[in-house]
């Protein structure tokens, strides 16, 4: 089968395709799958350029969440059989004809959910769901503000938090990002590249602050975010697209009882995987109901990989980057 290969994490420029032989069941709880469509994540960047937690021995396929088709189940799968149309996550090996994944990972798809479209959902919903309802207890009436609004993980929080019946504060650089943002649900937009975010956090919500704060953007962002929390509001540390690692001032968490919590949603698949099988239960019911609409910006074909992934990296696309693997 074809595969995207990294062979060195020298970074994505390194990647190539080539054939390598079909991936087999990993035991009685396992499931193949034909790969039709996968979603890039700003982890598969990290990973081929060797900064990301987890380090697969080379050479390996990146690649976490696809959309497919059923070939296999071991003999200890129920509740999807071959044929059946899913989408899935993986530990990597995504980018390929063929994946296998733990059953836990693997969820049938509505009929009106395409390849592509499930290729884009595990991760990025996923992340906001688990992030906002479980981690940050999002309540309704609530303001939320999201970093990044209109990036892969951003956008989805902007409809979550919709759902949830929060007042969304959507913050990207320029217009046609912010653009984005208020087609899928933003109140409000803020330009951070070109405007003060504090003071325009304070126009919108007053001397109040914002109760709840997603952030996958880190650096300069995160510093003044703290700022501008509400008493007991919450900041979700996702990720640090910025560059900068930062540091939180226990002082300014003390004043007004603020706390800040990291979410790395992919623990869940071996820590808790219940809290996502629950998550997405929610998720492909609010998919059903209209409520999330999926945005993909850029699709790229499966030899294109290095493309797709300079696209993200040089903040090119919107929404999500699909490779197209059939």
């Amino acid at each position: 089968m074809r595969a995207v290969l990294c062979k060195e994490t020298t970074g994505h420029e390194g990647l190539m395709v080539g054939d390598v032989p079909a991936p087999s069941l990993k035991g009685p709880n396992s499931v193949r799958i034909a790969v039709h469509a996968a979603g890039l994540n700003f982890a598969d960047t990290l990973v081929v350029a060797g900064k990301y937690q987890e380090k697969p021995a080379l050479p390996f396929s990146p690649g976490l969440e696809c959309g497919g088709v059923v070939l296999e189940t071991g003999a200890g799968v129920t509740h999807v059989k071959k044929g059946d149309r899913v989408m899935a996550t993986t530990s990597f090996g995504a980018f390929a004809e063929e994946a296998v994944t733990d059953a836990n990972e693997v969820y049938p798809i509505p009929d009106a959910m395409d390849f592509e479209t499930a290729a884009s959902f595990p991760v990025a919903y996923g992340t906001s769901h688990v992030g906002l309802e479980r981690r940050a207890m999002l309540k309704r009436g609530e303001t939320l503000m999201v970093h990044g609004a209109a990036g892969g993980v951003g956008l989805t929080a902007v409809e979550i938090g919709k759902a949830m019946g929060a007042v969304v504060i959507a913050t990207a650089r320029g217009a046609d990002k912010l653009a984005v943002a208020k087609t899928h649900g933003a109140d409000h937009l803020i330009d951070y590249a070109a405007e003060d975010l504090r003071a325009r956090v304070k126009e919108i919500a007053g001397d109040k602050g914002v109760d709840v704060i997603y952030d996958p953007v880190g650096g300069d962002v995160f510093d003044t975010s703290l700022r501008c929390l509400a008493w007991e509001g919450r900041l979700i540390v996702v990720g640090f697209a910025a560059g900068r690692i930062p540091q939180a001032p226990a002082n300014l968490l003390l004043v007004k009882n603020t706390a800040v919590m990291g979410l790395f949603w992919g623990a869940y698949r071996q820590r808790n995987p219940q809290v996502l099988r629950d998550s997405f239960a929610a998720l492909l019911a609010w998919y059903a109901a209209g409520k999330l609409k999926p945005h993909i910006s850029h699709r790229f074909a499966i030899d294109e990989a290095p493309q797709a992934m300079a696209a993200m990296l040089e903040r090119r696309s919107t929404g999500k980057v699909i490779l197209k693997i059939r």
